[in-house]
């Protein structure tokens, strides 16, 4: 089973692109982020026709995530857990239901948390205090589990191009590394860094300063395998390449490969 996440920086502008790369990379499953619409202006028409079913948590102009699934989709989960009052759409979850094994699979779009201090840096740090919480739950199932999303962390120095440069920001800060840490190291695997050793490869390149041309840009795109998973890992890479179509979003799909 392929397994792909991928912040789209709205649905509707990236439409043409998401189709083109679903018919080159035909994932079994494909989380997306930021696809900026509510439920019923999701195209979900479009990607049924290429034979996937769809989930959709969204919210108008911000946020909103979605699974796609060649497989059928069962127990759907919208938003996450621990915290009624948040009306934010950055999480959602399901379990795929192949012939063989089931695989749990969330698409998660962390909050970025700038500017800090303040209240978008606390609801950062919350947010991934009850992302912690609810996997713990989640693993407790035993179940094969992906986490897949855009994050809004850079894990390490040799996961952005100029590590300086992102002193103090809200994806580099030592809160924000001691939080993923501590998810992490419930027990789960970061699926890219189990396959590829090779340090400077990134899944976002800003719009600005040449960013792209440059290969200015950082890791933050994620996808966090449980140990059930971990066992079945196969490939895993960054279609890199992606972020030079016309108009596209800025960060590009992450995939990796379960066996059944």
């Amino acid at each position: 089973m392929k397994i792909a996440s991928w912040n789209v920086n709205s649905i509707k502008a990236r439409l043409p692109n998401v189709i083109e790369w679903l018919n080159a990379a035909a994932p079994d499953v494909l989380c997306m982020q930021e696809i900026k619409t509510v439920d019923e202006g999701f195209p979900a028409d479009a990607f049924e026709d290429l034979g996937y079913n769809v989930a959709v948590h969204g919210q108008k102009t911000y946020n909103g995530v979605a699974i796609l699934s060649k497989y059928p989709l069962d127990d759907i989960t919208s938003g996450l857990p621990g915290d009624d009052e948040d009306e934010q759409a950055r999480y959602l979850e399901a379990v795929v239901m192949p012939d063989g094994a089931p695989v749990r699979v969330a698409s998660i779009y962390l909050p970025n948390g700038n500017p800090v201090p303040g209240p978008k840096y606390d609801y950062k740090l919350a947010w991934m205090a009850r992302l912690i919480a609810h996997a713990k739950t989640l693993l407790a199932y035993e179940d094969s589990l992906v986490l897949a999303g855009d994050y809004n962390v850079i894990p390490t120095p040799e996961d952005v191009h100029d590590p300086k440069a992102w002193e103090g920001d809200a994806l580099f800060r030592p809160e924000t590394h001691a939080h993923y840490r501590t998810l992490v190291n419930l027990g789960f695997t970061d699926a890219f860094r189990a396959r590829v050793t090779q340090p400077h490869r990134y899944t976002f390149w800003d719009y600005q300063r040449g960013a792209w041309q440059k290969d200015h840009g950082i890791r933050i795109d994620h996808l966090l395998l449980s140990p059930q998973a971990a066992d079945r890992l196969g490939d895993c890479e960054i279609d890199s390449q992606v972020r030079a179509k016309p108009k596209p979003s800025d960060h590009v799909p992450i995939w990796c490969e379960i066996a059944s």
